[in-house]
């Protein structure tokens, strides 16, 4: 069956994802899923529909996983504007604030649900793929999305907490300064 159809796969997995490397590993996990589904006893009448099928769910996960990966990443002329400014990371007032920040990211991670959380570290601290965590902890794919989604839902909100903690002061500052100009 491999060398059947894996030009094939290969073929419509490359036009699906734009990216030869990418195709080859869905290519491979399809065949790895075809595999154990034979392995595990079940009938399969149709290797080939089984195989692109398979494909066809792989494409979609790693879609929405470039998606949820697109709406969290720092673009990269955010990056570019930081680098700028790096010599503002040495004043002791940001260094602080960057204690705080992970400080507050840390104790948002701490207080997942231990399911949750452990999606969250294989995924974004073990580099594991979303189809790894899940036959890792023996869930769904979606399952794992949703658990993802939800962790760096709470991380955002408690960045949030404590963007907005540490600017209180400096607007209470800001409106000190104007009323006693005025």
């Amino acid at each position: 069956m491999l060398e059947r159809y894996y030009r094939e796969l290969l073929g419509f997995l490359a036009r699906a994802v734009k990216d030869r490397d990418t195709a080859a590993d869905l290519a491979q996990e399809s065949y790895a899923r075809v595999l154990a589904a034979r392995q595990g006893g079940q009938l399969v009448q149709n290797s080939r529909a089984l195989l692109y099928q398979i494909a066809r769910n792989l494409v979609i996960d790693h879609q929405r996983h470039a998606d949820v990966r697109a709406s969290v990443e720092v673009p990269d002329a955010q990056v570019e504007a930081d680098a700028a400014y790096a010599s503002r990371n040495s004043e002791p007032e940001t260094a602080v604030s960057a204690q705080q920040g992970v400080a507050a990211l840390a104790a948002a991670i701490d207080s997942l649900p231990p399911r949750c959380r452990e999606a969250f570290m294989l995924n974004r601290f073990e580099g594991m793929t979303y189809a790894q965590v899940a036959r890792h902890m023996g869930v769904s794919v979606k399952a794992v999305e949703q658990h993802i989604k939800h962790a760096l839902d709470a991380c955002e909100r408690r960045r949030a907490q404590a963007a907005g903690a540490r600017q209180a002061p400096a607007v209470v500052r800001r409106k000190l300064s104007r009323s006693r100009h005025d």
